[in-house]
């Protein structure tokens, strides 16, 4: 049995037609049914109950397909991890990220990052802080920038702090606070407000408790939303305000005003978070990178 029976098998049973399963893989149509019969007789079972029409799996055919998907994935990965090992630092990196508090670090960490390591992919990945820390520990992830959150939470993950922001009120530009040049304590709380949701940001609404707790009132919660795309549109259309990191002003542009607190609000520290002892070489580059780029000073 050879990985070429397994590819031309999965194929088979994904477009479950020989013609359709030839194109995916640019080889002839005898070809790929040829491959697969032999694999059938290797084995000694039917894979696929044949029709003029279409390819249907047997029972016997459906467990063999995740075995066969399993084995090509681990070959896949093999060859990754030979190539880096026989050509200095390249490979893949999964990366999780929250796009409000990493607009400003994370291209110029990109850029600087594949100019010096060319052979290194990183894949992006956009996700709530519950998602990131589940799919480190889960290994499905390498790397993370987030924001930090309790030692309970980061159980089992070590981290590097990169960066603080000052939070600020985010309003639409025809909110009445939109000409203002700083907002205490008391104007914020009094603000109907769009937030992240609780199940999947559970330390944006810990910070958000915190500061009225101050004041002795509850948040007025207007909307909740799973993005920073869907809070922008909300506070753009003037259902509430929202509290945000001073960086969301490189993504929203003239859309929002971001008035500051005063005195001053909390501040939103950003991690970089990864797994105890899976720091890989590529990671531990890319770690680096993003330490260097959130020192520098930005414009």
């Amino acid at each position: 049995m050879e990985l070429r029976h397994l590819r031309y098998f999965v194929a088979a049973a994904e477009e479950e037609n020989v013609s359709r399963a030839a194109q995916k893989l640019h080889v002839s149509q005898p070809g790929v049914s040829r491959q697969i019969r032999d694999l059938e007789q290797e084995i000694g079972f039917p894979l696929f109950e044949r029709s003029a029409q279409a390819l249907k799996l047997t029972g016997a055919g459906k467990i063999f397909l995740d075995g066969a998907k399993a084995v090509l994935q681990q070959a896949e990965q093999a060859v990754k991890q030979a190539r880096a090992a026989a050509g200095g630092v390249q490979g893949e990196i999964h990366a999780g990220y929250a796009p409000s508090l990493t607009v400003q670090i994370l291209p110029p960490t990109l850029r600087a990052f594949q100019q010096q390591f060319p052979r290194v992919r990183v894949a992006l990945h956009d996700l709530s802080t519950g998602e990131m820390i589940e799919q480190l520990r889960r290994g499905k992830l390498q790397v993370a920038m987030m924001v930090r959150v309790g030692p309970k939470m980061m159980r089992g993950l070590e981290f590097s702090e990169l960066i603080r922001y000052p939070t600020c009120l985010a309003v639409s530009p025809k909110h009445p606070l939109a000409r203002a040049k700083s907002v205490n304590l008391d104007e914020v709380t009094r603000q109907p407000l769009i937030i992240y949701q609780r199940q999947d940001y559970p330390e944006y609404y810990a910070m958000i408790e915190k500061i009225f707790a101050a004041v002795g009132r509850k948040p007025v919660i207007a909307e909740e939303h799973d993005g920073v795309s869907g809070i922008i549109l909300a506070v753009e259309s003037g259902g509430g305000a929202a509290l945000v990191p001073s960086c969301l002003a490189c993504l929203v542009g003239a859309r929002l005003k971001l008035i500051p607190f005063s005195p001053a609000g909390p501040e939103v520290p950003v991690i970089v978070a990864w797994k105890k002892q899976t720091l890989s070489a590529p990671v531990r580059e890319f770690v680096a990178t993003v330490k260097t780029v959130a020192a520098a000073p930005f414009s």
